[in-house]
C-alpha cells in the first residue's frame, strides 16, 4: 500500500482544508429554469464540497479558503457552511463600502457566484448556467490567505483543490500552486480533482498547461477518462463500445503513463458514471495504488435512480480521503468513495446530506446486492 505519512490529528487543528470557489445555487427542482417561479437555495463548489463532505458526513475538522462579497448571498453561503460543520474563519470578506483592501461596491462590480441548475428528468438532460466572471475569489492571491499560519502554526492533515478553481483566472492558478507547495513543506497530504469544465476554460491547451503545473505537487489525483484527456492530454486506447473489463484495462495503462510522468503521485482515483437517463445511472469507482501498481474497484451499482447528479465526484473524493484519514485500507476507501458519491446524488443539492453510518450501510448493502428497507 502507498506510504502516505499522514500527520497525526493531535498535532493539527484541521483534518482537511479546501481552496476554491463557492457559488450560491438556485434549484427549480422539476421545472426548467426558464419557466420556474420558485427555487430552493443551495450552495456548492467543486473544491469546497470536499471539505463539507469531510465535515458533515465524516465528522472531521475542516476549513475553507475562499472569498465572498459580504452581502445576503455571501452570508447565506457562510451560514450553510456553518450548518454543515465547516469552519468559516479563513473566508476573505469583501465589503460593499468601496473602501479598504477587500472591498467592492453595491452595484455588483464584484459579486458572489451564482448558478442555476435544473436537474433534468428522463431524456431531458440536466442544465447548469453560471454567473462567475466577477467573483472575488479570482482577485486574491496566496499571500492573502496566511498559508504559513494555516499549515505551520495551525496544522492541516490534508489539503485539497481542483481544476475548476485553478482555471478561473491566472491568479487562481498561481495561488493553487503556492498553496500546494506550502502544504507540502509542512508535511500535509495534497490532492486535486482535474474536474474539467469547458464552460470555465474552453481552451484545452491552457487547461493542460496549468494542470501540468499543479499535478507535480499532489499525492492524490482525481479524474475520469475524459478529464485526463481534456485537462492533461492523456488518452486511453479503447473502443467506445468496450465493456467494463476492456475499459478498466485501458484506464490502468493510462494511469501508469500519468504516474510515470508525475512521480510524486501515490494514488489516482475516479468515479465511474454511466448515464442511462437524467435520473438513472450505473455507478462505480476505482482507486489506483501507484507503488503497488494495483487497481482497487468498488462494487458497481446498476440502473440506480438518482435525484440530483451534482456533487457525486466531489463526494467520491471526500469519501476516499475520509477513509484514509480514519486509517482504512484502500480497498475500503474506494468503497466509501463510491457509496458516498451515490448517496449524495440521491439527495438534492451539491453537498452531502448523509452520515458516515449511511455510507457504511450502503457499502454493506451494495456488496450483498440487497434491497433498501425502511428505517422505523
Amino acid at each position: 500500500m502507498a506510504n502516505l505519512n499522514i500527520l497525526p490529528p493531535e498535532k493539527c487543528t484541521w483534518d482537511g482544508v479546501a481552496l476554491g470557489e463557492v457559488m450560491i445555487r438556485f434549484d427549480p427542482v422539476d421545472v426548467p429554469f426558464e419557466r420556474a417561479r420558485t427555487c430552493r437555495i443551495w450552495h456548492g463548489g467543486g473544491e469546497v464540497n470536499v471539505a463539507e463532505g469531510l465535515a458533515y458526513c465524516f465528522g472531521l475538522r475542516t476549513t475553507v479558503l475562499t472569498a465572498l462579497v459580504d452581502d445576503g448571498f455571501g452570508r447565506n453561503i457562510s451560514n450553510q457552511f456553518r450548518e454543515a460543520g465547516v469552519d468559516t474563519s479563513h473566508i476573505l470578506w469583501f465589503s460593499t463600502s468601496g473602501k479598504g483592501k477587500y472591498a467592492t461596491d453595491k452595484k455588483g462590480t464584484l459579486m458572489n457566484g451564482i448558478n442555476a441548475t435544473f436537474r433534468g428528468k428522463g431524456v431531458i438532460p440536466s442544465k447548469t448556467e453560471y454567473y462567475r466572471a466577477h467573483t472575488p475569489v479570482r482577485e486574491v492571491g496566496a499571500g492573502d490567505y496566511e498559508l504559513d499560519t494555516l499549515f505551520g502554526r495551525e496544522g492541516v492533515r490534508w489539503a485539497h483543490t481542483g481544476g475548476i478553481y485553478t482555471l478561473l483566472s491566472p491568479r487562481t492558478a498561481e495561488t493553487a500552486i503556492e498553496y500546494l507547495k506550502k502544504a507540502g513543506q509542512h508535511g500535509t497530504l495534497r490532492s486535486t480533482d482535474l474536474n474539467y469544465r469547458a464552460n470555465v476554460e474552453p481552451n484545452k491547451d491552457r487547461a493542460r498547461s496549468i494542470n501540468r503545473q499543479i499535478v507535480p505537487h499532489v499525492e492524490f489525483l482525481v479524474g475520469n477518462q475524459s478529464d485526463f484527456d481534456d485537462a492533461l492530454g492523456y488518452t486511453a486506447d479503447v473502443a467506445k463500445n468496450a465493456d467494463m473489463e476492456e475499459w478498466l484495462a485501458a484506464y490502468v495503462g493510462l494511469l501508469r503513463k500519468v504516474a510515470k510522468d508525475f512521480p510524486k503521485l501515490k494514488l489516482i482515483g475516479t468515479q465511474l458514471r454511466g448515464a442511462l437517463s437524467a435520473d438513472r445511472i450505473d455507478w462505480g469507482a476505482v482507486l489506483y495504488d501507484v507503488a503497488e501498481d494495483k487497481l482497487y474497484q468498488a462494487t458497481v451499482r446498476r440502473n440506480v435512480e438518482i435525484s440530483d447528479r451534482t456533487g457525486g465526484g466531489d463526494s467520491f473524493a471526500s469519501g476516499v480521503i475520509a477513509a484514509i484519514l480514519k486509517g482504512k485500507g484502500l480497498d475500503e476507501a474506494v468503497e466509501w468513495g463510491a457509496a458516498h458519491g451515490i448517496l449524495v446524488q440521491e439527495t438534492p443539492g451539491d453537498t452531502t446530506m448523509v452520515t458516515q453510518a449511511m455510507v457504511e450501510a450502503e457499502v454493506a448493502r451494495a456488496k450483498k446486492g440487497g434491497g433498501v428497507v425502511a428505517l422505523r
